[in-house]
């Protein structure tokens, strides 16, 4: 427990969005597009890492920085109507304010496309760091003096032991509480539901 506002770090896809459904809608938009077959609902099973990893699975090495850029492009208008906030996103957030605290996103996602989310949702952090992903993130996380980072994956609970955070982990993505605890996250919650609650004891 803390007496002290606490800076704390978020995940973005899966831990504060669901954007699985814009995701596929871009993935189908750029098969279209390069005449390259992408099993869509295969690829949004494995969110997290960086979207070239993905795409790697798809396209030849000497075609990966053209499909990144134009998924990028399309991802603008196929992406941002139809994704979702998580249960309990808003009220994490705010709950981070309430109590004093900042509140920032890192994620390895592109950072416009970030914002772009958060601002469509009326999700409110007070930064926004994009294209870190694992053990990478703790550069934002230790610039911002983040002392909890929440996120879904197990690069995410990498990227907070790095940085010295506290690793709290929700099971809502692709890896399993058991995975998660495992990995080393200090504190599992079910869903971002159950965060203002912890955060309100955690921070005193």
């Amino acid at each position: 427990m803390t007496s002290r506002p606490v800076t704390v770090g978020f995940d973005l896809d899966m831990t504060l969005i669901d954007s699985r459904p814009g995701i596929r809608a871009t993935y189908r938009a750029l098969a279209a597009e390069t005449g390259t077959p992408i099993d869509a609902d295969l690829a949004v099973t494995r969110l997290g890492p960086p979207l070239e990893v993905e795409l790697a699975h798809w396209f030849p090495e000497e075609e990966l920085d053209g499909a990144a850029e134009r998924y990028r492009e399309l991802y603008v208008d196929h992406a941002i109507e139809p994704t979702l906030a998580m249960p309990g996103a808003r009220e994490a957030v705010e709950a981070v304010h309430r109590t004093g605290g900042k509140a920032i996103v890192v994620t390895a996602k592109h950072e416009p496309n970030a914002k772009l989310h958060l601002d469509h949702l009326g999700i409110t952090p007070d930064a926004v760091v994009g294209w870190l992903w694992a053990e990478a993130k703790a550069e934002a996380l230790v610039e911002h003096g983040a002392g909890v980072y929440v996120g879904d994956h197990l690069g995410d609970v990498r990227g907070a032991r790095a940085a010295g955070a506290l690793s709290v982990a929700v099971p809502t993505g692709p890896c399993a509480a058991e995975e998660l605890r495992e990995a080393g996250a200090d504190v599992v919650l079910e869903d971002l539901t159950e965060f203002p609650a912890w955060l309100e004891a955690y921070a005193g």
